[in-house]
């Protein structure tokens, strides 16, 4: 069974993406971390980059990602399961000293 998400860019994901909203068609249920990897496979390498903590491997130091509107630390994390339906949000994190 197919299950489709709905994927909203903000700030430099939106403009590295070249696009606002981005529909996802997946063929189950999956984790929110392949929900990523998923997208770092369809979108630019820069997307990538810009996403992923290269030391960590990991998209959380530069992203809050939003599931129906709640931070995914309060989840699963990325261990969190997207369903039909669902609208996942990435916001970028703003890092300065």
């Amino acid at each position: 069974m197919t299950i489709q998400i709905k994927v909203k860019f903000l700030g430099i994901f939106k403009g590295i993406s070249g696009r606002e909203q981005f529909p996802m068609e997946l063929k189950e249920s999956v984790s929110m971390g392949e929900v990523v990897k998923g997208l770092t496979e369809l979108l630019s390498p820069d997307f990538k980059r810009i996403l992923i903590d290269p030391e960590l491997g990991d998209p959380r130091p530069n992203a809050l990602i939003l599931l129906n509107g709640r931070e995914i630390g309060v989840l699963d994390g990325l261990e969190t399961k997207v369903v039909d339906g669902d609208e996942v949000v990435f916001i970028p994190v703003s890092h300065g000293g």
